[in-house]
């Protein structure tokens, strides 16, 4: 099956920024002229994570707060005890969200629900200028 690949960069803000990538991830479909297949979204690093959500202004409050519920920035991480960084939570929280993205085209479109976006959510303790990778396989 023939295979693009291509990356955008987005800057962010850490602290749990949200980050809709959907328009960018369908331009690259676009671009590649395939009506079927695999688009493939990832973020390189170990503070990011791609998934999908409705992107919203509620939703994106209640995932920060869940995420900080879930793995809180105010406690003791042994990544910041042996690296100093203090960003062991961002580390954490990555790992259980994931880096990557699949998402089939279908009719030359994402095959995304009627409130379903492709977002980065970046993790780290600063802002950050990230490059997302976007593989398409399709013909």
């Amino acid at each position: 099956m023939p295979m693009t690949i291509d990356r955008l960069t987005i800057s962010t803000q850490g602290q749990v920024d949200v980050v809709d990538i959907t328009a960018e991830v369908q331009e690259r479909v676009d671009a590649s002229g395939w009506r079927r297949g695999l688009a493939i979204v990832f973020a390189p690093g170990s503070t990011a994570s791609v998934t999908t959500m409705e992107y919203e202004s509620g939703l994106v409050s209640d995932i920060k707060e869940a995420i900080q519920r879930l793995v809180p920035d105010d406690i003791k991480y042994a990544h910041d005890a042996r690296w100093r960084d203090n960003n062991g939570y961002s580390h954490v929280r990555a790992a259980m969200l994931g880096p990557s993205l699949a998402v089939p085209i279908t009719d030359g479109r994402l095959t995304l629900g009627t409130w379903q976006q492709i977002v980065v959510v970046d993790f780290d303790n600063r802002a950050r200028s990230r490059t997302i990778y976007v593989q398409i396989m399709g013909e």
